[in-house]
């Protein structure tokens, strides 16, 4: 070993100081340069594969962080779409209440009865703000029930698809009065006890007669949708869209009419 040793250093001596060595040198990269590829690939190949280990888990890192975001992205663009909707109902509500004459009151849906054959809603309004048995409760679009049942803080609509709902109508067309009654099973209105002679279309409009006290007069309801006139039956059936966003509508206008106004006495117009 201390022979090889000196040798060593001999041999690196005089590669500096005999310029003869350097062609020697140059001459021995020739065979030796495969053997020192050989013997630097494994450490290239492993530095390389480092290196798109790496790569490979930050663009999962990356992805799954911009995944997030877009999921964030969506959560934010979907309330801003449903603050925008809310928005526009409640513009189209302050457009109606300057249509309805006496006091009204915007209120909110909290709850939806479950049952499939009960078209019944809870509103956020009751005792305190003046709320009665029998008030008539309307969309933007047209009447949507009245209230049945009140407490402190909410109270519950029977809407005017509801198969216990009975409306008093008029056709603006002719002024034919009848009942429109709801529908479990199509989510729409009956006239009822109407003639196949009686002078109704499809297409007819229907407002709110005043008769029956339910609801004051004027208030659209619907509009004809259907008529079966079928020889065995003394009636024909007809069936009535209703105005009302009766499955949509989250805000609700409350109707103090005139005639009928039995809000508090402070709240009631002089």
């Amino acid at each position: 070993m201390f022979i090889l040793a000196v040798m060593a250093i001999a041999l690196m001596v005089l590669d500096k100081r005999v310029d003869a060595f350097a062609s020697v040198r140059a001459a021995l990269s020739v065979p030796l340069a495969p053997l020192q590829y050989l013997v630097s690939w494994p450490v290239q190949l492993i530095d390389n594969l480092g290196t798109v280990i790496n790569t490979h888990d930050q663009l999962v890192k990356e992805n799954l962080d911009l995944k997030a975001e877009q999921l964030l992205l969506r959560a934010q663009m979907q309330r801003l779409l449903a603050i925008e909707s809310e928005n526009n109902q409640l513009k189209a509500l302050l457009r109606s209440s300057t249509e309805v004459q006496g006091k009204v009151l915007i209120a909110r849906l909290l709850a939806i009865d479950s049952d499939p054959f009960v078209n019944q809603v809870v509103l956020d309004k009751g005792n305190r703000d003046g709320l009665f048995v029998g008030q008539p409760v309307l969309d933007a679009n047209g009447v949507m029930g009245q209230i049945i049942q009140v407490g402190p803080l909410t109270s519950r609509v029977l809407l005017v698809n509801d198969p216990h709902s009975g409306v008093p109508v008029q056709v603006t067309r002719n002024g034919v009065r009848g009942v429109a009654v709801g529908d479990a099973y199509t989510g729409k209105l009956r006239l009822v006890n109407i003639s196949q002679t009686t002078d109704i279309k499809v297409g007819d409009v229907l407002i709110t007669s005043g008769l029956g006290e339910n609801y004051p007069e004027g208030y659209p309801l619907g509009q004809v949708s259907s008529i079966v006139k079928d020889p065995g039956l003394q009636f024909a059936t007809i069936m009535v869209e209703p105005n009302a966003r009766l499955d949509r509508s989250r805000q609700v206008l409350l109707v103090w009419p005139n005639k009928t106004v039995r809000a508090p006495q402070e709240n009631k117009k002089s």
